[in-house]
């Protein structure tokens, strides 16, 4: 397969309508970028997965897509759509897809301010860390403290987080700081499987694996001090982040609903490229119980990320006789989603559906939906890098508003498969080594740490540059990790 690239910017890139394309595809990117997703395509030939160039083409041959295919900086093959991927979708006669969400829905990057320096926090790092990886749950198949029963979970999944909060897991005023203040409307429990909500009995409040994980951080630039003034963070202040979903009851969504949305496909007549891009139109009855569903998930991954902030609440004020009250939530946000919003399309303002598949929400200045405290800046964006470098927190703009539906990057992105990573590093070393640099590390999987090595994602400064010089997402501050508790 031969594609055609051209070149907008330094920073953003085209691949034009072509065949059955709706719409071109944009890429967020530099030549190097570029040069790696033509580069796979050449490997696929020997066979193995779909490139993320070939999946940003399918996903611009879905019907109703608006304005471009999108792919973030961070992008790289995911199932049907890259990761990293931005598909908006009319909500007359567009689509809504398994693929464009993902399994783990609403994962997403919840981070919390507190009034520790760096100093304060490096004499005590070993115990905080000990303390922290004894009191959140974490590793496949974790429990936590919170059991429910069918009807509890009914009630968690259309309430969100405020249905752990009333339990006492977390402040009120946490959710004036939750994306969609922690709940997302039009969640019927009743799309949900069984099976789906038996798997959560007793997973809110527990992190999971993979790469997911809860790091205590310091501040060690500031880019941009008006947005990081609005959002109350300095150089040298410890924050702690919490990157975590929706655990096993999003995955079962996910499988229960791919099989539906395949019988909807030839239903009504969509023609797919790739098969986990089964779809159902958004009007049509399989649709809505998708999107009904996914907005189960969505207030599941909320109510578990504010029960998580809870238990690190406990666990920080322990170590250093603070009130809970003084560990303020600066933002959470999800980068596995597909919601209704509006957006200004061709001069006009309409209401589409955003699928948003390791992408977050990156809404620019001036928006009802960003809290008021920080709405003259802009939504903060969370944006993890990997366990021994650095992460950072962006701020949406309004040129991200008016190219890609108000979006951002979610993380570094994978350069090495999971399998690949295992075979290159071991996890014992690699926790000797963050030691010796300052970085404790804590995880129930030594294999896991493996998986989640450095060497295996993209360089995050490289991502974040790009998006940031393409203008659509703003530097505000690079945050370094000094503890980090792994799955």
């Amino acid at each position: 397969m031969v594609i055609d690239v051209k070149k907008i910017s330094d920073y953003v890139w085209e691949i034009p309508r072509s065949a059955d394309m709706r719409v071109p595809g944009r890429i967020y990117g530099d030549e190097e970028t570029v040069d790696s997703l033509l580069r796979d395509v050449e490997k696929k030939k020997a066979g193995g997965f779909t490139p993320a160039i070939e999946q940003v083409i399918n996903v611009a041959t879905l019907p109703g897509i608006q304005k471009a295919s999108l792919a973030m900086a961070d992008i790289h093959p995911g199932y049907g759509f890259a990761i990293g991927g931005v598909g908006a979708f009319d909500m007359e006669e567009g689509i809504i897809s398994v693929a464009g969400v993902g399994f783990d829905i609403n994962c997403g990057v919840r981070v919390l301010i507190t009034p520790l320096e760096r100093d304060d926090v490096e004499e005590k790092k070993v115990e905080l860390a000990n303390q922290l990886f004894r009191d959140v749950p974490s590793g496949v198949g974790s429990t936590g403290e919170i059991r429910l029963k069918e009807k509890e979970i009914d009630e968690l999944l259309r309430k969100g987080a405020s249905f752990v909060i009333e339990r006492g897991y977390g402040l009120p005023e946490d959710l004036e700081y939750t994306e969609e203040r922690g709940c997302i409307d039009g969640a019927d429990p009743e799309n949900v499987s069984h099976r789906a909500k038996e798997r959560q009995f007793r997973q809110v409040g527990t992190l999971g694996s993979g790469n997911h994980y809860l790091e205590v951080q310091y501040v060690e630039e500031i880019y941009d001090p008006e947005a990081a003034t609005a959002y109350g963070i300095h150089k040298g202040q410890v924050l702690i982040a919490i990157h975590c979903g929706s655990r096993a009851l999003g995955h079962q969504i996910g499988t229960d609903y791919l099989s539906l949305l395949e019988e909807a496909s030839r239903k009504y007549g969509i023609p797919i490229r790739e098969r986990e891009l089964v779809c159902a139109p958004v009007k049509s009855p399989e649709g809505k119980r998708y999107l009904s569903a996914v907005n189960c998930g969505i207030n599941c991954a909320f109510a578990n990320r504010q029960a998580i902030s809870h238990l690190t609440r406990l666990a920080v004020a322990r170590i250093f006789g603070l009130r809970q009250e003084e560990i303020r939530l600066l933002y959470d946000v999800g980068h596995n989603t597909c919601k209704i919003e509006t957006h200004t399309i061709d001069g006009s303002t309409k209401k589409v559906l955003v699928h948003r598949k390791g992408a977050t929400r990156a809404f620019g200045p001036g928006r009802d939906e960003i809290p008021e405290r920080y709405r003259g800046a802009g939504q903060p964006l969370l944006v993890g890098g990997t366990m021994g470098t650095v992460s950072y927190i962006l701020r949406g703009t309004e040129k991200g508003m008016d190219e890609c539906f108000g979006s951002a990057v979610h993380g570094a992105g994978r350069s090495l498969s999971r399998m690949q990573a295992k075979k290159q590093w071991k996890g014992s070393e690699i926790i000797k080594r963050l030691e010796a640099e300052g970085i404790i590390i804590r995880s129930r999987s030594k294999s896991g740490v493996a998986e989640e090595a450095p060497g295996a994602y993209k360089d995050v400064n490289k991502v974040v540059d790009i998006m940031h010089n393409a203008g659509v997402n703003r530097k505000v501050a690079r945050v370094r990790p000094l503890v980090c508790i792994k799955g």
